[in-house]
Formats: structure tokens, C-alpha cells, sequence
């Protein structure tokens, strides 16, 4: 590769790729951004990410574009989890991508949103995407650069758990705005937020808050609130990184339901809306 010319480690790291790496263009910043499609138009790129799996970041990402799709904005999904794609299966969306010469262009769901998924260009839902990390990284700045995106007031990229190849990709490939992460109320996770908490400030992206999943479950029968996996510590993870809670969301098996049958967009949460409060009067 030609930055790896420049690189003075280049023989002894072992990479086959200089991507993120501080020595290469001999320490100078190199720019990874990738344009946008000229068809395209997205003003907010909002990430949704997770230290861990598990924890219902693809929840999140389909809550809050459906959310901000009912307040009137142009709300779009950008799936950057390619081996594990959920945002079809929860908007109900099946069937190939289309496009031609000029780009690709992003499904809709049933109120508009604008969805790309890797099971999109895959022969069945169910195939599995074996691919190494450059190549996923490649096919996450394809879904920017050549689907046409139109007149996106927030996109939400879910992104993969963890702080590997593709979320590394789209802090240096795409303009995020901000992101948020998602945690549950265990302990461990604690440590797990840190990481990813850390990623971002060595990245400089701004960190929008916290969610916390799985915070309770509100019984029906006695209308009492009971925390299934624990006390949170969300409020002292927060606190230590100097962060907002935007939001502590709950268990609920109808939510589960409608995402299973492909109607996520029923679901409204008032945490939720709360989280898009936030980010109207956040993000200008």
C-alpha cells in the first residue's frame, strides 16, 4: 500500500494495512474520510454503539430513527453491523438492493425511514457474511459513499459491538456528530463502557450519553418495578466520564414481539422521545 512506503515500522508490524496507525505517513494525520454520494444529502450521522453484544444497541438505532421519523424528520438506518444484520428483520423489510449506475437506493419501511442492510445484497437472510476485516470495513464506506441517501435529517449507524475494525472505520471514514453508547446494569459492564467511552475520546468524537437497557421490569399485575439483573451503576459509570443518562429503558417481552414480527415502528417509549429531546436541542 502507498502509505506503507512512508512507514518506518512497515517492515516489522506485521499489518497488512496501515489503517489507524499513528507511524504511518511518517506520524502525519492521514484523512480516511469517504465522500458521500453527490445524489446524497444526510445532516446529522449519529452512532449507536456498544462495548459489548447483547446489550440491544440495534434496539436502540431502530427505536430512535422511528422515533424521530414520527417528529416529522427524515430519519435513516445505516447498518454497519455487517455479520450480524438485524435492521431488516426488525423494520420488516425483505428483498434485494436496487440501484443502477448513479447508486444504490436505501429501502424504505412502512413511515419512510431509509434503511441499509447487509442482508440486502446477500442471496438469503440466513447466509452468513465470512468475510475479514478489510472487507468489511469496505462494504460499511460503500453503504455511505454509494447509496443515495435523500434529504436525511439524522442518520443512526448501528455499529458492532466491541472496538474493532468497522467502528474504527466509520469514526475516521464518516462525519459523526456524536454517538451514544449502550450498556445494562451488570457491574462488568462498567469496564466494558470505559472502552468504548475511550475509543471515542482518542478518536474525537463527541459522546452524546449513555443508555442503560434492561434497566427493569415493570410487573403488570402489581404495578411494581423489578431490577431483573441487578442495581444500576449507571449513574457512577456516568459520572466518572463525566456523561449524561439519557435514558434507562426497560424489559419488555412487547417490544422483543415487535421486532420479531418486523413492526418495530409501533413501539413508543417516552425514555426514548426523551433521548430525541437531547438531540434536537444538542446537535445544530
Amino acid at each position: 500500500m502507498a502509505n506503507e512506503k512512508q512507514c518506518a515500522n512497515a517492515s516489522s508490524c506485521g499489518k497488512s494495512s496501515c489503517e489507524g496507525c499513528p507511524s504511518a505517513n511518517g506520524g502525519a494525520p492521514i484523512d480516511f474520510s469517504v465522500k458521500l454520494n453527490e445524489k446524497s444529502s444526510v445532516k446529522k450521522v449519529i452512532g449507536i454503539v456498544s462495548g459489548k453484544g447483547g446489550v440491544g444497541k440495534s434496539l436502540v438505532t431502530a427505536l430512535m430513527a422511528s422515533a424521530m421519523q414520527r417528529r416529522g424528520k427524515k430519519a435513516a438506518v445505516l447498518d454497519a453491523d455487517i455479520t450480524g444484520p438485524s435492521m431488516g428483520k426488525s423494520f420488516g423489510l425483505a428483498g434485494r438492493a436496487q440501484g443502477d449506475e448513479t447508486g444504490i437506493q436505501p429501502a424504505r419501511t412502512t413511515t419512510g425511514i431509509q434503511v441499509v442492510t447487509a442482508n440486502m445484497f446477500l442471496p438469503g437472510e440466513d447466509n452468513p457474511v465470512i468475510w475479514r476485516g478489510p472487507l468489511i470495513a469496505g462494504m460499511v464506506k460503500q453503504f455511505w459513499s454509494e447509496v443515495i441517501w435523500q434529504d436525511v435529517d439524522y442518520m443512526f449507524v448501528d455499529m458492532p459491538p466491541g472496538t474493532g475494525d468497522v467502528p474504527l472505520t466509520v469514526f475516521q471514514s464518516l462525519p459523526v456528530d456524536g454517538i451514544i453508547i449502550v450498556t445494562s446494569p451488570q457491574e462488568l459492564v462498567a469496564m466494558i463502557v470505559a472502552k468504548a467511552v475511550k475509543m471515542a475520546q482518542m478518536m474525537n468524537i463527541p459522546i452524546l450519553g449513555l443508555v442503560e437497557n434492561y434497566s427493569f421490569f415493570h410487573c403488570p399485575d402489581n404495578g411494581k418495578d423489578y431490577k431483573i439483573f441487578g442495581d444500576s451503576h449507571i449513574e457512577e459509570t456516568a459520572q466518572k466520564y463525566n456523561l449524561d443518562v439519557l435514558a434507562q429503558l426497560p424489559i419488555d417481552p412487547s417490544i422483543a414481539a415487535a421486532c420479531d414480527a418486523g413492526m418495530i415502528e409501533t413501539v413508543q417509549l417516552p425514555q426514548i422521545d426523551s433521548i430525541c429531546d437531547f438531540i434536537e436541542n444538542n446537535l445544530h
